[in-house]
């Protein structure tokens, strides 16, 4: 999973404000954003973030953009029936079970973005790998929370921990064994 979050724990503001995202978006942030484009094998939404994917990316063009338009895209909907967006397919049963064979059939990696929801319904059942969480150097004072609670304490790892030159912190952690 990859979101950007901030310092007091939102993936977004009052009204699904995501403007905080441009105070840290810069070059080096691109950057690894492709690294990490390129290394997937899919991406997971929920209805909210994919709606707002795609309604941006198959607009633009660039590297970042060939790559969210290319890679297969996997969507959990109660509403939705269609999609325009290239690659898309749409599912509404069950969520751990669909995302659990998804991830055993692809032989590469399947990255979350946003979808805090969606992350809510794969985390009690182990289902995410990484969580590779950028905390902006922000604080919204309220909003939508990235995590929710949850049925238990999960612990977790810390695989790695970066700065980049805007403030923003990118933490890699996975579940540590119980």
């Amino acid at each position: 999973m990859w979101d950007l979050m901030t310092l007091d724990g939102f993936v977004e503001g009052p009204n699904r404000d995501i403007s905080f995202h441009l105070d840290v978006w810069d070059e080096e942030l691109e950057r690894l954003s492709i690294e990490q484009g390129r290394s997937a094998g899919g991406l997971m939404f929920g209805r909210v973030t994919y709606e707002l994917m795609a309604n941006y990316w198959p607009n633009e063009s660039g590297e970042v953009a060939d790559f969210m338009n290319a890679l297969p895209k996997y969507v959990f909907s109660r509403t939705l029936t269609h999609s325009d967006w290239r690659n898309t397919q749409l599912f509404n049963d069950d969520l751990p079970a669909t995302a659990a064979r998804l991830k055993r059939d692809s032989a590469e990696d399947i990255f979350i973005f946003g979808s805090a929801d969606l992350c809510a319904g794969l985390i009690p059942h182990g289902l995410i790998d990484e969580f590779r969480i950028g905390i902006c150097p922000v604080l919204l004072g309220s909003g939508t929370p990235l995590f929710k609670p949850g049925p238990e304490r999960i612990k977790l790892k810390l695989l790695d921990a970066r700065a980049l030159s805007t403030g923003i912190v990118i933490n890699r952690y996975e579940p540590r064994a119980a």
